[in-house]
């Protein structure tokens, strides 16, 4: 296992702290939502709008199916409740470990790794370091050893390396679910595209999740600069997507 240096550990612990100001008249009150969706694909589209077909099996199906929690309290990895309670539109079913670990883009690479591990695609799961090293799963379907393994991905790789992995979308109208926004860096972020959806003029609306620092639950997030409390973005008019948490640009699309 390659060594992963002290400076390292310092910057993963800030990776996802925003520096940036927020932007006036966005929503940072908690916006409650009574309504329960079981899964992602039960949360109703804009209106006008359909969810795009998707391939039976493919990785946008599986997003589709990320259960969802009746809670809607986002809690950290050590149980406490989180301070900002605004950001999030649900809280997705999923453990986040009792270490601060997986946080922003762990909890990018975790999805992936999780869909290519319950669809058997062993050989794909694979990941790189900043520095070039590669950590490939080699253990078939031996779910401990592969929480051990994602362990130390989270441990040797972040947003920054994660960037360099993945592949630019140059093209922003051609996002899809299973895409990545990242800020690779120190300080850095990541989000995943979890739905897409389309009205007949081919305007496309979509849904995003994320973690945080520190490690906390996976929660799909509220849109802060929508009319109403909802989880559906647009593509923004200009060069900048606003989340709760962090400041995107239409430069940082990315896709596996």
């Amino acid at each position: 296992m390659r060594h992963f240096p002290v400076y390292l550990w310092l910057i993963l612990i800030i990776s996802c702290q925003q520096k940036g100001k927020k932007r006036p008249g966005l929503r940072t009150s908690p916006a409650p939502v009574s309504v329960y969706y079981k899964n992602t694909a039960a949360i109703p589209t804009p209106p006008g709008f359909s969810r795009v077909p998707v391939a039976p099996g493919s990785f946008a199906a599986w997003l589709r199916a990320l259960p969802l929690k009746k809670e809607k309290t986002v809690y950290l990895y050590n149980g406490l409740p989180k301070k900002n309670q605004a950001a999030q539109f649900a809280v997705v079913d999923m453990p986040c470990g009792k270490t601060d670990l997986q946080q922003c883009a762990d909890v990018v690479m975790r999805l992936r790794a999780d869909y290519l591990f319950e669809t058997r695609q062993y050989r794909a799961i694979r990941f790189t370091d900043y520095e070039g090293g590669v950590y490939e799963w080699k253990n078939g379907g031996d779910r401990a050893k592969f929480e051990r393994y994602l362990g130390t991905v989270f441990g040797s790789c972040g947003s920054a390396s994660l960037e360099k992995q993945l592949q630019p979308v140059p093209d922003f109208n051609a996002i899809q679910a299973g895409d990545v926004l990242i800020r690779g860096g120190f300080p850095g972020h990541a989000v995943l595209v979890t739905d897409i959806a389309v009205n007949k003029q081919g305007v496309k609306r979509f849904l995003l999740v994320q973690g945080f620092q520190p490690a906390q639950d996976i929660h799909l997030l509220i849109n802060p600069a929508g009319e109403k409390p909802g989880p559906w973005y647009a593509i923004p008019d200009t060069g900048a997507l606003y989340t709760p948490e962090w400041i995107f640009y239409k430069h940082q699309l990315r896709r596996w």
